[in-house]
């Protein structure tokens, strides 16, 4: 089965072409990273903007990656699926309008996807046999979600954030700094440089719950470099370790704690923040210690991408078909992560 999967929830414009959910054909990507650096974070209306400028392209190069006209796309496609959100309103628009166009000009059928279960799912592109159940913790700029994935469309939410999502509190100590944006992968860059316990910065494992915390840790570094003068470039790799640090003890804290509680074996990472060398260890070699399987995509998989939608789209179809109503099908920025297994309950 070629599944056409369309992404634009945010900032990324991505369009791939996957046969079987996992065997990529082609996935492109066209980054929004230039347009909104100066903000220090995504301005919407840009967003939007930007998608409309570059989705007939992206489309083109993904289609033609992957050996596929517009002429023989009736043939070669077997559905497409969009990501109905969470998301950004008008990027969002974007995906559904060009995804329901296709789906009514070569009569295909249509399959919403839930960004998150891209990210949920997006370690299956490496690990084809990776199966339910397992725990999930998702980090990102704009999520960190922790939640058990009983079967294939069968969600238990844990916790979340309160406050700032770990990739968000990434990108404001990066701006304290005076780095650019974003700044998870030049904190995670010079971190490898620094000492990750030259400054004890606090651990909010808010014991009495799943949810996470990091505004906490955002305030503890901006009171640190109040207090204390950064002269050179050695403090600086030191301060971005030992944040480093603090967000990797609180995620692995909490995630393993969770595994052992539920008893899930399997872990599963998914979103940009997963990328971050120092989280990407320390799971991995804890995991090995508690014997806890550890599944992390690979770093093309970890960021928002078209290849994710259509993993997750695949898995969605093997379970309930695609007996969707096309005209029903609504983007949705608020969207929450439904159960959508009727199999399972019988």
């Amino acid at each position: 089965m070629n599944i056409l999967a369309i992404e634009t929830s945010c900032d990324e414009t991505s369009v791939a072409v996957l046969l079987n959910g996992f065997d990529v054909k082609s996935v492109v990507i066209s980054s929004q990273i230039n347009i909104h650096a100066k903000f220090y974070g995504v301005v919407p209306e840009l967003a939007s903007r930007a998608h409309i400028d570059n989705i007939n392209i992206v489309l083109a190069r993904a289609l033609d990656k992957a050996h596929i006209t517009f002429s023989t796309f009736k043939k070669q496609i077997d559905a497409i699926a969009f990501t109905v959100g969470p998301g950004l309103s008008g990027a969002l628009l974007i995906g559904e309008m060009v995804s329901k166009s296709l789906s009514y000009a070569y009569n295909k059928p249509l399959i919403p996807v839930n960004h998150l279960e891209g990210h949920i799912y997006s370690a299956m592109l490496n690990n084809k046999l990776l199966r339910p159940p397992f725990l999930a913790l998702i980090i990102s700029g704009g999520h960190t979600s922790l939640i058990i994935v009983r079967k294939f469309g069968i969600y238990e939410l844990l916790g979340e954030t309160r406050d700032d999502a770990v990739g968000e509190a990434f990108d404001k100590v990066a701006k304290m700094l005076g780095m650019l944006y974003p700044g998870g992968p030049i904190i995670d860059s010079k971190s490898q440089n620094g000492n990750p316990y030259a400054v004890h910065f606090t651990r909010p494992y808010l014991n009495s719950s799943w949810d996470f915390s990091f505004s906490g840790i955002k305030t503890a570094v901006l009171n640190y470099i109040k207090k204390n003068h950064i002269h050179n470039e050695s403090q600086v790799d030191d301060l971005c370790a030992s944040f480093n640090q603090a967000i990797v003890d609180t995620l692995c804290v909490k995630t393993f704690k969770a595994a052992e509680h539920f008893n899930m074996k399997q872990i599963v990472l998914g979103g940009g923040v997963s990328s971050n060398s120092m989280i990407r260890k320390a799971f991995i070699s804890l995991g090995k210690s508690k014997q806890i399987q550890v599944f992390i995509p690979s770093h093309n998989y970890c960021t928002d991408n078209a290849a994710i939608i259509g993993c997750a789209a695949y898995i969605k179809q093997l379970v309930i078909g695609v007996d969707y109503n096309i005209d029903q099908i609504r983007s949705n920025a608020n969207s929450t992560l439904e159960n959508w297994n009727k199999k399972y309950f019988g």
